[in-house]
Formats: structure tokens, C-alpha cells, sequence
């Protein structure tokens, strides 16, 4: 049974890696921000989070455009991304629409396109690129990952 909630973020300041192409480097994309974000001394709170610019359903993998998040604790400066393209920036509070994923990532679409389908049944529509919250540590096995999906939205 598909269950999902409509609620209010909070802002948060994230260190952040913008990337392009194969959903694959995630776990290196991952790697370089959390080394980054240790360099410079930031404190993560949080799971990490990943934001989806480009729609699955129109642009090839290779040339997709995401970012990876990792929040970190108090009022961080904001950094603009070096040559790394690794930099910090306050995310503002918004409503969101979210759902909880459980299983390997390869099996999310459908929980997309319900999350999609329920959004439009409760009268709001997608206002900004869906993220993910992964919720489980790296050594839980793919049956058992849980992933929270968010599209921002608006009341229509």
C-alpha cells in the first residue's frame, strides 16, 4: 500500500557537489564531498541527500545533472564550488511531498511515479527538482535500503 504525507522542511545549510552524467558516480560523488566537508572542518547532520535536475524520462543518463548533499550542523558560510565544483549553500524551508522507498535504488521508479500520481490527486503540483534522503548506512542490504523521495510542491 502506497502511503505518502505532505510537510514543511526546515532550511538547512548543505555542502553540495554538482555532477553530470551516470548515476553510477554517486558513491564517488559521495566520497569527495564528505572528504571535502571534513577538510574544512564542517560537522555533517543529517543523511545525505541527492537532487535530480534532469527528467529520466527526457534526458540520457550521460547527460544528467544532479547534485549530492550533505548537511551540515549550525549557519554555515556560504562557499561558492571550487574546482572540485564542491561548495556550501542554505537551502530555504519548503512543503514537500514524500514517500518512503525501501529497497535497492534500481526499483524506485515506480515509487516515483505513484509519489507523481498522488500529488496531482491531493491538488498540488511539483515545484522544484525531486531529492532523495537516504536513510540506511552503506553495509544494509539492497532489499532492506530505505530512501525517503520529496518533490517540492505547491497547492494548485
Amino acid at each position: 500500500m502506497f502511503e505518502a504525507s505532505i510537510k514543511q522542511t526546515e532550511p538547512m545549510a548543505v555542502a553540495y557537489i554538482s555532477m553530470r552524467g551516470s548515476y553510477q558516480q554517486i558513491p564517488l560523488a559521495m566520497g569527495m564531498l564528505y572528504g571535502w566537508v571534513q577538510r574544512r572542518g564542517l560537522e555533517p547532520t543529517g543523511m545525505p541527500m541527492g537532487v535530480y535536475m534532469s527528467d529520466p524520462q527526457t534526458v540520457p543518463e550521460s547527460e544528467a545533472v544532479w547534485e549530492v548533499w550533505a548537511p551540515v550542523a549550525g549557519k554555515a558560510e556560504e562557499v561558492e564550488p571550487g574546482d572540485a565544483g564542491i561548495g556550501v549553500k542554505t537551502i530555504p524551508a519548503m512543503t514537500v511531498a514524500s514517500t518512503i522507498h525501501r529497497g535497492p535504488y534500481e526499483t524506485v521508479s515506480p515509487t516515483y511515479e505513484a509519489l507523481g500520481r498522488w500529488v496531482t490527486e491531493q491538488g498540488y503540483y511539483m515545484a522544484g527538482p525531486p531529492r532523495e534522503a537516504y536513510l540506511s548506512p552503506p553495509e544494509v542490504p539492497p532489499a532492506d535500503t530505505l530512501t525517503e523521495v520529496m518533490f517540492p510542491v505547491q497547492k494548485a
